[in-house]
């Protein structure tokens, strides 16, 4: 997960009230309980410090965020008086969460929003493709291709003319798979998606899938569920989507784990990754993490960390943070610090499931719960 769209959090200064909100229901009883649940999100930040002017503001966006448009719910976050963003979820929390911090609090969103990968779905029949892509915020059309019209359609003659005919038809089908596989190359580079699914006819399917660039072939399934004709979507093809997307998000998972293990033992090479607080806020304040590892069950989320003002003055202890020229550094959550360093450098996330979530095999990888892997070693870095 990228975090640039974070950037509006980090260009002013805190404290900050965070509340990932459920709305509920809509109905008569959820419009209840979620004036119920405003109060209540509003009274922990009264509670914990924060300004009036700030919490009205977070009452007045709470207030606007119903079910029919954000079903899931938002995160909010707010500074001095206003709110700065308002995020929406793909996944209700299961608990509501408010609160009043140095940082913006993060860590929630990478489970609540983030790692939903992006998928390009290409709805194919012989004439061309409809293209849609599919992330937290819902599909949203992505373009569509239409190759030669005519002909199509084969015969079921054995009259050498028709045997000709039947040809043209052949040759029309493949000339439209690669339309429609150069299209799709483009629309995968252009609207950054994570993966493609084709879906529909199931000759043409398979021709595109095997004219598309190396690259996007790597990230490219295929289902028999659905097609482009109008009626055809269904709960098969939805749960055929989304299956692909979970094992995309496994996949990088397991892929990050995997370099994570071989990159810590660095006894005859340099060190690839690192764990562990004092590690992690050396690399922080080096720019050198690349993927940052979140398990959120980890012991070591909540540690205090010191920060300035800065994303890179992170330290793990009070001294060390005033070594970096900060004379006034402010306690904070190790992750909040993390995330907010990873924002601003580019840096991609990945939460770490669980070991009872998705099949995942029990692990304390990260140990602490947080890690990363990094954009370069000691060894080679530039000089």
């Amino acid at each position: 997960m990228q975090l640039s769209f974070l950037q509006p959090l980090f260009d002013r200064p805190g404290p900050w009230a965070t509340v990932y909100f459920d709305p509920l229901q809509n109905d008569e009883s959820g419009a209840k309980r979620r004036e119920l649940s405003v109060r209540e999100a509003c009274r922990t930040l009264e509670e914990e410090g924060a300004d009036a002017a700030t919490t009205e503001a977070v009452r007045d966006a709470l207030l606007r965020i119903g079910p029919a448009e954000d079903p899931a719910g938002r995160v909010v976050f707010a500074a001095g008086g206003e709110v700065v963003l308002s995020h929406r979820l793909s996944r209700p929390p299961r608990r509501q969460i408010s609160c009043w911090a140095p940082l913006p609090r993060l860590t929630p969103l990478l489970e609540l929003a983030g790692q939903d990968p992006v998928c390009l779905v290409a709805y194919i029949d012989r004439t061309g493709a409809d293209l849609e892509l599919r992330g937290a915020a819902g599909p949203r059309p992505a373009g569509q291709v239409e190759g030669e019209r005519h002909p199509v359609h084969r015969t079921a003659s054995s009259d050498w003319s028709e045997r000709h005919f039947q040809l043209k038809v052949e040759n029309t089908w493949e000339h439209n798979a690669g339309e429609i596989a150069e299209a799709l190359n483009a629309a995968y580079e252009e609207s950054g998606a994570d993966l493609v699914v084709l879906v529909g006819d199931p000759r043409e399917r398979p021709a595109v899938h095997e004219k598309l660039s190396e690259a996007v072939r790597r990230v490219t399934t295929e289902t028999e569920h659905g097609g482009r004709a109008a009626g055809s979507a269904s709960p098969a093809l939805e749960e055929a989507i989304e299956q692909a997307r979970r094992r995309h998000t496994r996949h990088r998972v397991e892929e990050a784990l995997d370099r994570f293990r071989a990159g810590r033992v660095g006894a005859d090479r340099p060190t690839e990754a690192v764990e562990g607080i004092p590690a992690l806020v050396e690399a922080a304040r080096e720019h050198r993490i690349d993927t940052l590892l979140v398990r959120p069950d980890g012991p070591e989320l909540d540690r205090e960390t010191w920060v300035g003002a800065r994303p890179d003055q992170v330290a793990a202890r009070r001294s060390d943070a005033r070594t970096l020229g900060e004379s006034d550094p402010t306690p904070v959550r190790a992750d909040d610090a993390l995330l907010r360093a990873a924002a601003v450098t580019a840096a991609d996330v990945l939460v770490v499931p669980p070991a009872d979530e998705d099949g995942a095999d029990a692990t304390d990888i990260p140990t602490g719960g947080l890690g990363a892997l990094l954009r370069w070693t000691y060894d080679t870095a530039p000089a």
